[in-house]
């Protein structure tokens, strides 16, 4: 008997289910439109439809893959971040929620002002923040910066997958250098750079362990070793009480945030997860008069 996109979903859905896969709709509809070559949305409109034939057979290899410990972004190469479609490959981190704290944090540091400000993503991976806050504050310009060619190139193809192009430019740079010439400066810094301590990427859930670009992931001896120069150099491109908000990892809180204020920024303080983690470090770098009568 034929079955419909909607029939082939409620499947996918009770297979993924039943092997303990929490997120198992939302996996199931990015599987069946991966198959399908459909957008998710494309995929609701047609979901009452007959697929083609060796549509099923399609679905059940990526299921099997799914079964297997891959992440279901890499097996569909579709994911989304703060309401913002993206492409994601293997050459980057999957968005995860606890990011979506530093998107809303941005967002919120400019709700109600006017002007255009300027932001500036370092350690963009799938550009999925630069993205988001470009979508949410249209009248925004956005750098995002990376080194590594591959994500770069996953970067430029989300800027375009959302129409970004006018007001986001992708970088290559090391952040663990100083910022290129001519960068101009910027209103806000968001970086979620490597912050998992070597020793600990061995304990790592398999599914990012085995999965995921380690060097995306490894941040060194102590976790800081990308966030330490970041706090140190980049501040040279922030304007007069400009804004930076870091990423961190559990346990990282007190060491970022005496990193910053060694820096000279004022205003330093945390911001929770919904787990109750402090996952977002921030802090404001003072006006140049402020900062001279603070260094005498």
């Amino acid at each position: 008997m034929a079955k419909t996109y909607n029939d082939i979903y409620i499947e996918t859905r009770r297979a993924l289910r039943d092997a303990g896969i929490e997120a198992c709709g939302q996996e199931a509809r990015y599987i069946v439109a991966a198959a399908a070559d459909k957008s998710v949305a494309e995929l609701l409109k047609d979901i009452a439809l007959y697929p083609a034939a060796g549509f099923g057979k399609r679905v059940r290899d990526m299921v099997d893959r799914r079964l297997a410990g891959e992440p279901v972004a890499y097996i569909t190469g579709l994911w989304e971040f703060y309401g913002v479609p993206l492409e994601i490959t293997r050459d980057v981190l999957i968005p995860r929620p606890d990011t979506e704290v530093m998107a809303e944090a941005a967002i919120t540091l400019f709700a109600g002002r006017n002007g255009r400000p300027r932001i500036l993503d370092l350690c963009a991976g799938s550009g999925c923040v630069g993205c988001a806050l470009a979508v949410q504050m249209p009248g925004s310009k956005v750098v995002l910066v990376d080194n590594d060619r591959r994500a770069l190139a996953v970067c430029r193809r989300n800027v375009q997958k959302n129409r970004l192009d006018t007001r986001v430019m992708c970088i290559e740079a090391d952040v663990t250098q100083k910022p290129p010439m001519l960068m101009g400066k910027f209103d806000l810094i968001t970086c979620n750079a490597p912050y998992i301590p070597t020793a600990e990427l061995a304990d790592l859930d398999p599914s990012v362990r085995d999965y995921e670009p380690v060097a995306a992931l490894d941040g060194g001896k102590d976790g800081l070793d990308i966030i330490r120069p970041v706090a140190e150099l980049w501040k040279s491109v922030l304007k007069d009480s400009g804004v930076i908000m870091l990423e961190i990892g559990e346990g990282q809180s007190a060491a970022v945030q005496a990193l910053l204020t060694a820096n000279g920024f004022a205003d330093v303080g945390a911001l929770k997860d919904p787990g109750g983690t402090e996952r977002v470090v921030l802090g404001r770098l003072p006006a140049a008069k402020q900062q001279d009568i603070s260094a005498g």
